[in-house]
């Protein structure tokens, strides 16, 4: 990607954290956030409406923490993710997909759950900062570390808004001149609200998991933001496949879109620059979606697969 744009383009691995995703650094500082507010005693039960790697990150955290894990999750994830919770230890209870405004939206059950439980705690990712903390304080530095502070933009597709806004927060701090580029999924509404300050869902709906917004989140609130990108599910697709056959990377969809929206970046600003991005998770959990021919072929999404590349695909 960097040798056919001209630029430098890197990409955090964090699917080498201990849970396996970006979503580890937000769990553990909720927890923190949780036991430090005296929210959390010892032998409580952490609580969370996620679509899959901030459970996983919590569940993991609660088994080494000795506390227990409850999670809320949208029927439409993969069962990949379900079945790695349940073997962490974790409760999960899988609710019908309904827009935030809705009361049995999985948040809101999640929240609800955690009100009428003896010592829970609803870590509430979307809406607690201590999310952005987190990367204000660890992958907004190592980027700056890593790079030598030679970093132009980083890019980054949002779910909760922590990893952008506390990236964006850190660096814009360290260098103003730092963009800040927010790259949404198609279905979504932050495209349009940064674009046109309208909280409009763009056509579709998406194959990526756990990226993609219907509101404003508070971790997303006051985000140094300069610009978005709006990256469809066969440009996400295609960099996914080709992560894997031309880098060895056997990551997610979410990890395709932030690539591809690297690479647009570079090609819109020219050679020479260093855009910095993230490679969220492995492609484990998305084994019988985003790896299965049949479902690819439903989503219309196998001829954005190159030819060559499609013995990766599963019946």
């Amino acid at each position: 990607m960097s040798d056919e744009t001209g630029c430098e383009i890197l990409a955090k691995a964090e699917f080498c954290n201990g849970g396996g995703s970006v979503k580890d650094r937000a769990a553990l500082f909720l927890i923190q956030d949780a036991i430090r507010k005296g929210q959390l005693r010892p032998g409580g039960t952490v609580v969370e409406g996620t679509a899959g790697n901030t459970g996983i990150g919590l569940a993991h955290m609660c088994l080494s923490m000795g506390f227990k894990c409850m999670i809320f999750m949208p029927n439409n994830q993969s069962k990949e993710k379900i079945e790695m919770l349940e073997t962490l230890g974790a409760k999960v209870k899988t609710v019908p997909v309904v827009p935030w405004s809705d009361p049995n939206n999985y948040n809101h059950l999640a929240r609800q759950f955690a009100e009428t439980t003896e010592n829970a705690v609803w870590t509430n990712q979307f809406d607690n900062t201590a999310n952005r903390q987190a990367h204000i304080e660890t992958t907004g530095p190592e980027i700056w570390e890593q790079t030598g502070g030679k970093v132009d933009v980083v890019t980054f597709g949002t779910g909760t808004g922590g990893t952008l806004s506390g990236v964006g927060i850190f660096l814009k701090e360290k260098n103003p001149a730092i963009k800040v580029i927010l790259a949404d999924p198609q279905g979504s509404v932050l495209y349009n609200y940064i674009k046109q300050g309208k909280l409009e869902r763009t056509e579709g709906s998406s194959i990526t998991e756990g990226i993609g917004q219907g509101r404003v989140t508070r971790n997303l609130e006051g985000a140094p933001i300069d610009d978005a990108l709006l990256i469809p599910d066969t440009d996400a697709v295609n960099m996914t496949f080709r992560l894997l056959h031309e880098e060895g990377f056997f990551v997610g969809a979410s990890t395709g879109l932030n690539v591809a929206a690297a690479v647009q970046v570079a090609k819109q600003i020219g050679p020479g620059h260093t855009i910095v991005t993230c490679l969220c998770d492995t492609g484990h959990k998305y084994y019988n979606k985003l790896f299965s021919k049949k479902e690819i072929e439903q989503r219309g999404l196998l001829d954005c697969i190159p030819p060559a590349y499609r013995v990766s695909l599963h019946n």
